[in-house]
Order: C-alpha cells, then structure tokens, then sequence
C-alpha cells in the first residue's frame, strides 16, 4: 500500500501550490497504482513546469464513490521509469509528457509523439538531436502472410479534421488499428498562459466547438473557485440548461449518424432535423445554435427570462418525434443486427484504459461527473445515470437515447423552476500561486480543466483533458478481429473530437 495520501479536494476547488503534496518517483507511482486498484482512476497527469533540468508532474485522480479529487506530485530528471506498463491508460499521458518537455519515461511501450509537430520533422530531417528519436516517428507494423495494410487519411473526403488511421488487416478482419492525431497544432493551451484575458472565453468556447457549453462551464468554474466566486442561484440553472440542450443535439444527431451508417434513412433524416430543433433553443436565448456567448465566469451573459414557456413546448415537441424516430431503431431487426456485438468493449477494458461518459456507461461503468462530483443545480436535482452492459454499438446508441431523455427531464425541470433575478456578477481577481481542478460531464464524458497560477495571479499553466484524450485507444481495442467494413459504424459510435484532443 502506498504510504502517502494525495491532497483530497472537491470539484470546482482551489487551493494553495505548496498544499499539493510532493513525493519521489516511488512513492508517486505506489500511490497512483493504489488509489487506481481502489477504484481511482486518472483525471489529468501533466508537467506544469520545469526547472534545472527537472520536471514537476502533477496528477488528478478522480474517486467517483467517494466524490473527491486526489492531488499528488513528484519530480523527475530527463528520464524516469514509465509508470504505463503498469497502468495502461496513462499511456497517452506520458507520451504528451514527453513531446512537450523533452522527458523520457523509460519503458513505455510505443513513445511515439502524439502529436505530429513540425519542429519534429525539422529536427530530425536536419539530424539534430530530439527529445524523441526518429525511430519513434514510425508506425506499428504487423507481419504475417497475407497480412496487409490500409491507411485512411489524415485528409478525409468530408469537412471533418485530419486523422489518420492505419489498419493492419488479415483479408478483412482488422488485427490491429493505430490512430495517429494532432495534424493541426493549435496550441490551445499555450495560449491560455498569461490569462484570462478577453480572449480566453473564446479559446475555450472553440476547444471543441460541438462542445462549447461543456469547455465554457469547466472553465467558467475553474475560475470561479480560484476568484472564490459564487454565482448567482439563477446562473447555475441557465448553466444547467445551456449543457444539456448540447447533451440532446448531440445525442440526437448521433442516432441518425449511426443509423445513416447502416443505410436506415427514416430515422437518419428525422434525426438530422431534431437535431437541429434542440439547437434552435439554444439560440433561442443566447443567438448562437452552439451557445456561443452563453456561459461566463460569474455566472450567464443571458438570461432566459419569459422565453422558459416557448422552450418547454419546443422541448417537449422535439423529444417526442425524437422517441418516435428512436424506437425505429430498436424495432428494426436489420439495424439491431449490425449494432449489436459490433465493437464490443467489457468493463475491464474500460477500467484499463480509464474510459469515460457514454461509452464507459454503455459497457456498465455507471459514472457521471453529474451524479459523482455534483456542482450547482447537481446537487438540488440529481441525475440518473443511464448506463448498459453489453458494450457494444447497440449499447452505446441505447445509452445516447437514455441520456437525451434524461437531459430533457432535467432541461423542462430547471425552466419550469426559472426565476427572476441576477444571473452573473464580477468573480474578481484570481487567487495567486494557487490551482483549481474543475469536472463536467459533457455529452462525451468527463471533461477536466487544471489551472495553476503564478505571483500575479496569472495563468502559469492550464491544461484541459477532453473527454476524447482518454476513449481515442478505446477506439482502436473496439476495432480488434472486427470486419473492417465494421469502422465507419464503430467510429461513430464513439463519435470522438480530432480538434479536442489537438490542443
């Protein structure tokens, strides 16, 4: 047993650096696989800076039964034993780790970069030295007879971003998928040192744009506890309906994209079009379909107001041609033949690989950021959690469904409730030399922002984890001895952000 207990901390808490308990290599990587056996599992794991040739690393461990965060951190040289052979989901952790501050955690299974970097290709085209070598820049190989390869991307023939994806493949059956991101080098994060400025909202508004409601609260959060803000009662329920009218446009449009997938028009078109209508609500209030504009720190930019009757029709309109086009799903037998035991994924490849939000709960881990770490309106109308246990397609469009009904409840609870009032004030200057971790459950998972900040109360460092960072490899293990024709509907089963994970 590990014999140091991480700094526990609410969600959407700050507290003071030098409290943030600093530990050897050992003792953090005895307390991180402890907490993990026990039911932790890893939020964020970040360098947050870097002296004397010597890394501070900070970890986030999130304890849903226990509804507190975990705080711990250690030091490390220019290399250190990889702690990813022990606990595979922090795999893609070490490896940012590594492109970004030069260490090298000795043992890793595939150090290759997250990210494809342009300072990469000149370093090792012009024969300089790298943090990272050359060799790590290659992809995974599968040998065999009548073993092939079929590369898709990093340019794909719709509007969405680059992403490559390589399949190693015996006739049609994928042995193996490796999925190779960062083509865009947005350096999100980067940019956010220094704030919050005038344009830090909208950084966050566009860290991943079908997510806006979700990245603005974790963030508008984050600097309410470090302010030691709190919002107006009215503000929590504006916030509360900006997030799950995007958890039901989402899901919506979900369902018709995995039944446009299988060739089911009816409900790919209803759903195209609802949609559209949970978007209209949004805008309703706040004039952007995305919800641009809606949530500040401090509390909300819009008020709802007298508009709470019209969106409680058009909500209750919506989601009721929305159940109509869903049971057509169910009642198919052809569409329940492709969904069902295609990219199936069991709870302890969940646990392993430390996933999060629907597809977690479609393989039976019953967590929700909502439920398990509550904040505002959370804790005065609980949410349930919808989970299933098959893992597979069909799973995870049944957890999409319940999810959406459940948001609506939630939406025509809080309009029905609106009251009139202040809905933002001024959170004031941001506590120095200070971090503040901050949880929502966007409509893919878990969403976790960590902001430090230096002397002048200043971001030193902020890092944002979309929920995307931690199911990507899940992707790939769904896909193993699946037909290769089974990807486009396994993709969007999961329906994971390319810009998110580009930060």
């Amino acid at each position: 047993m590990a014999g140091v207990s991480p700094l526990a901390i609410g969600n959407a808490a700050a507290v003071l650096l030098r409290d943030v308990p600093e530990v050897s290599v050992e003792e953090f990587r005895a307390t991180l696989f402890d907490e993990i056996a026990t039911g932790g599992r890893i939020s964020a794991l970040l360098g947050t800076g870097r002296d004397a040739g010597r890394l501070e690393i900070l970890a986030v461990v999130a304890r849903p039964a226990q509804q507190r965060l975990g705080l711990l951190s250690t030091v490390v040289a220019e290399r250190y034993t990889s702690l990813t052979p022990d606990c595979p989901q922090l795999a893609n952790f070490e490896r940012e780790i590594a492109e970004q501050w030069g260490v090298r955690p000795e043992g890793h299974p595939w150090l290759k970069p997250l990210r494809l970097h342009e300072s990469f290709r000149e370093s090792f085209s012009a024969g300089a030295a790298a943090p990272i070598p050359p060799a790590d820049m290659t992809f995974f190989a599968v040998e065999g007879e009548e073993v092939h390869e079929v590369a898709v991307g990093p340019v794909h023939a719709g509007i969405i971003e680059p992403g490559h994806f390589r399949f190693h493949c015996h006739g049609e059956t994928v042995l193996h998928l490796e999925i190779s991101l960062g083509y865009q080098h947005r350096g999100v994060e980067t940019a956010l040192v220094g704030g919050p400025d005038k344009r830090t909202i909208h950084y966050m508004e566009t860290v991943a744009g079908d997510t806006t409601a979700g990245h603005a609260l974790a963030y508008a959060r984050a600097v309410e506890a470090l302010a030691g803000c709190e919002p107006p009662a009215g503000a929590e329920a504006q916030r509360s309906v900006a997030l799950e009218l995007e958890r039901l446009a989402n899901h919506a449009g979900d369902l018709g994209a995995l039944a446009g997938d299988v060739g089911y028009l009816p409900t790919a078109s209803f759903c195209g079009r609802l949609r559209g209508e949970f978007l209209n609500l949004t805008a309703l209030v706040c004039g952007s379909r995305l919800g641009r504009g809606w949530i500040r720190p401090g509390g909300a930019a819009f008020d709802i107001g007298s508009r709470a009757g019209e969106m409680r029709s058009r909500l209750a309109a919506a989601l009721e041609d929305l159940r109509r086009s869903a049971s057509l799903l169910w009642n198919t037998s052809t569409v329940r033949a492709r969904f069902e035991e295609t990219g199936t994924l069991t709870p302890e490849v969940c646990r392993m690989l430390g996933l999060v939000g629907p597809v977690a709960r479609a393989s039976g881990i019953a967590e929700d950021v909502r439920r398990d770490f509550p904040c505002g309106v959370d804790r005065r109308v609980p949410v349930r959690v919808a989970n299933w246990q098959t893992g597979d397609v069909f799973a995870r469009a049944q957890v999409r469904w319940l999810e959406a009904q459940e948001s609506a409840r939630l939406v025509d609870t809080q309009l029905a409730g609106i009251a009139a009032g202040p809905v933002r004030e001024d959170p004031g200057a941001l506590q120095p030399v200070a971090i503040a971790v901050s949880l929502v459950e966007g409509w893919r998972g878990e969403i976790c922002h960590v902001a430090t900040t230096d002397e002048r109360g200043r971001f030193a460092r902020y890092k944002i984890v979309d929920p995307s960072f931690h199911n990507w490899p899940a992707l790939a293990y769904a896909m193993r001895l699946q037909s290769i024709s089974d990807f486009p509907l396994c993709n969007k089963s999961f329906n994971l952000s390319y810009c998110g994970h580009d930060l």
